[in-house]
């Protein structure tokens, strides 16, 4: 449920800087605020950041792919229950394998700093994103 709401997010977020003007949601902008969060809740030296993001961005990247694949979701009929059965397939399919890399990557990240800071990293991910997500939502409700 949790990669379904972070999928949801990401496609807001998409489709919040598809609707922007030039000048709008930039994602590198995005990436930094991130990144300033992170390392401000989980308390990252600079040496530990050198060494945790680049493994981070390369999680992100493969994240991304799998976001991707979900998108067809979206423009699946769901009158027609055989293409309702095969994305609910693929989304299964898609939220293991998105399991899959956060462990294969948790594994990473914990012998390169202590646990206590990566589960700090976890949870201030989920709470940039929840934030980012009520910002998002409170903006457009102003329009």
């Amino acid at each position: 449920m949790r990669k379904f709401i972070i999928f949801l997010l990401i496609s807001f977020v998409s489709l919040h800087a598809a609707c922007q003007p030039p000048g709008g949601f930039n994602p590198q902008q995005f990436e930094k605020d991130l990144q300033q969060f992170i390392i401000q809740q989980a308390g990252l030296t600079p040496y530990e950041s050198a060494k945790f993001f680049p493994l981070f961005e390369e999680m992100q990247k493969k994240q991304r792919k799998l976001f991707d694949e979900m998108r067809f979701i979206r423009f699946v009929n769901t009158d027609d229950d055989k293409a309702s059965l095969n994305a609910i397939k693929k989304m299964d399919e898609v939220d293991l394998e998105m399991k899959k890399i956060q462990q294969q990557y948790h594994t990473k990240f914990c012998k390169i700093l202590p646990a206590g800071k990566v589960l700090k990293i976890i949870q201030a991910d989920e709470k940039f994103h929840r934030r980012t997500f009520k910002r998002f939502v409170k903006s457009h409700d102003k329009r």
